[in-house]
C-alpha cells in the first residue's frame, strides 16, 4: 500500500549539495504537514489513529519485518515506542554528519551501547574491548555481559598494553568473536584507537559461513565533526547525545547510526526493550543539531587555548591533549589519518595525588565540578573516584587513570575567564 511521503529531502540546490550544518535546518520535515510550523512541533503522544483497519496490518508488518518496505514507502505510525515524527527527523539528520544509511536514537547513550551489544552477542560469544572506556561501559562488559556467557578480551588504546594484535590471537582461542567494542579517543586519557586496524582484524576473524565480527566504536568524545568512524571500516557509530550533540547539560540520550544491514536487528531490539528515545528529548536534539557545528568549534578553539596554559604550569605535569601530538609520538600519524581535531576534552595531571586533585577542583569558581561533557558550560571532575570509580585502583593505573588526574570539558566562556579560574585554582594546591 502506498502512503505520500511526509519527508522533505532535498539534498542539492540544483546540483549543488547541501552541506550538514545547512541540512540540519530543514532536512526530513515538511512544514506543511504541520500548518507551515517553520519548527518541527513535539508530538507529545503514545499512539496514532490509523486511517483504515487496512492500514493498521500493513503498518505492523513492517514495524515486525513480516514483509519488505516498498521502494517509495514510508513506515507508518503506530505507537511512540516504535516510532514518532520527531524520532524520525532526529534519526535522519543524525545519519547526515556520519553519512550513515540508517540511525536509531535510544533513551541514554548507555541505552545504546548495551542495546547494540546485546542484538549482536550471544551466550559463548566474546566481546573484544578497547581500554580504558567509560566507566559504565565498563561496569556493563566487566559485570553484566559475563552472566550471559559472554567473555571478554581487552587490548590498550594508546600504547597501553596488550595490543591489538596480541588480543585477537587471545580472543581467537576463546570461542567466536561476536562484537569488536572502540572507544576512541579514549574516556579519560585521550589514547587513540585505529579503527581500520579494528575493521581488518574483524575481516581476519571472518569464519567459514563468512560471518564476521561487527566494530563498534563510540565516538562521543570527537564526533561527529572531528571523527567519522564509518569512513575508517566501523558498523556502527555511537554517541552519547548527552554530551557535544544535546549540548546543553538538559537532557539524556544516544544514538548508533551505521549500514541498514547492520542497524536492523539494533531497532527490533529497541522496539521490545522500549530504549526509545521520547518525543521531547528528540525535539530538543532537533534544536541542538542546528548549532552543533559552532558550539564544537568554539569549544574546541578554547580548549587550544586552556590546554596551552595548563601544558606551562609548574604545577600541573602531564596535559593529554591530542593537539599536543608531536613528531615523536606514535599516535600522531593516527591522529591526522582519522581525526580532524583535537576536540575540547582533555584531561591533565597535577602534581602530587587526589589530596592535591580535590583542592584544585574545590577552589574552582567558574569551571563547574560535575560529570558529563560537552557543554555549553565547562565542566571538570575527577575520573578515579568519579566517572571510573568502579574500576579498581589497581587496573585504573594499568589503563593511566591515576589519582592526579583531572578531566576537563571546554565551553563557549571566554577563555581567558577559564585560565583565571585555574590559575587561582592552581594556586592553592
Amino acid at each position: 500500500m502506498f502512503h505520500p511521503p511526509r519527508k522533505y529531502r532535498h539534498r542539492d540546490v540544483q546540483g549543488h549539495p547541501l552541506r550538514p550544518e545547512t541540512l540540519m535546518m530543514g532536512y526530513g520535515y515538511d512544514p506543511q504537514f504541520s500548518e507551515g510550523a517553520v519548527k518541527c512541533p513535539i508530538f507529545q503522544t503514545s499512539t496514532f489513529t490509523f486511517k483504515t483497519a487496512e492500514d493498521g496490518k500493513s503498518f505492523f508488518q513492517l514495524a515486525y519485518g513480516l514483509r519488505e518496505q516498498g521502494p517509495a514507502e514510508e513506515p507508518g505510525l503506530i505507537y511512540s515506542r516504535v516510532n514518532n515524527p520527531d524520532l524520525e527527523i532526529l534519526e535522519e539528520r543524525l545519519g547526515l554528519w556520519d553519512e550513515a544509511e540508517s540511525g536509531l536514537a535510544f533513551s541514554s547513550g548507555m541505552a545504546a551501547i548495551s542495546t547494540t551489544m546485546f542484538s549482536v552477542l550471544r551466550p559463548g560469544d566474546v566481546l573484544l574491548a578497547s581500554a580504558p572506556v567509560y566507566g559504565g561501559t565498563e561496569f556493563l562488559i566487566e559485570n553484566i555481559l559475563p552472566q550471559f556467557g559472554i567473555k571478554r578480551v581487552w587490548f590498550g588504546a594508546g600504547s597501553l598494553e596488550p595490543g591489538l594484535a596480541d588480543a585477537v590471537e587471545t580472543a581467537r582461542g576463546l570461542g567466536r568473536v561476536g562484537l569488536i567494542y572502540v572507544e576512541t579517543p579514549a574516556n579519560p586519557t585521550n589514547g587513540l584507537v585505529d579503527i581500520a586496524a579494528c575493521a581488518a582484524a574483524a575481516r581476519s576473524l571472518r569464519n567459514a559461513d563468512g560471518r564476521r565480527p561487527l566494530v563498534a566504536v563510540d565516538n562521543t568524545f570527537l564526533g561527529p565533526l572531528w571523527q567519522r568512524p564509518l569512513r575508517h571500516g566501523a558498523d556502527f557509530v555511537i554517541y552519547s547525545l548527552t554530551k557535544y550533540v544535546g549540548g546543553h547539560s538538559d537532557l539524556i540520550a544516544g544514538a548508533c547510526l551505521g549500514t541498514e544491514s547492520a542497524i536492523a536487528p539494533v531497532r527490533g531490539l529497541r522496539t521490545i526493550l522500549g530504549t526509545i528515545a521520547d518525543p521531547h528529548t528528540c525535539w530538543l536534539l532537533l534544536r541542538s543539531l542546528e548549532t552543533l557545528k559552532l558550539r564544537m568549534t568554539g569549544s574546541m578553539e578554547n580548549a587550544r587555548r586552556v590546554a596551552e596554559f595548563l601544558a606551562g604550569h609548574p604545577k600541573v605535569k602531564a596535559v593529554h591533549y591530542l593537539g599536543f601530538l608531536g613528531p615523536a609520538d606514535p599516535q600522531l600519524g593516527l591522529y591526522q589519518r582519522q581525526c580532524q581535531a583535537p576536540g575540547s576534552t582533555f584531561s591533565f595531571e597535577v602534581d602530587g595525588g587526589e589530596a592535591e586533585a580535590f583542592r584544585l577542583l574545590n577552589r574552582l569558581e567558574v569551571i563547574k565540578l560535575a560529570v558529563s561533557l560537552g557543554g555549553t558550560e565547562s565542566l571538570i571532575e575527577h575520573p578515579a573516584t568519579m566517572t571510573h570509580s568502579d574500576i579498581p585502583p589497581g587496573r585504573q593505573l594499568e589503563m593511566g587513570i591515576t589519582p592526579s588526574m583531572v578531566r576537563l570539558s571546554v565551553g563557549l566562556e571566554h577563555p581567558e575567564d577559564l585560565i583565571a579560574d585555574l590559575r587561582q585554582a592552581l594556586a592553592g594546591i
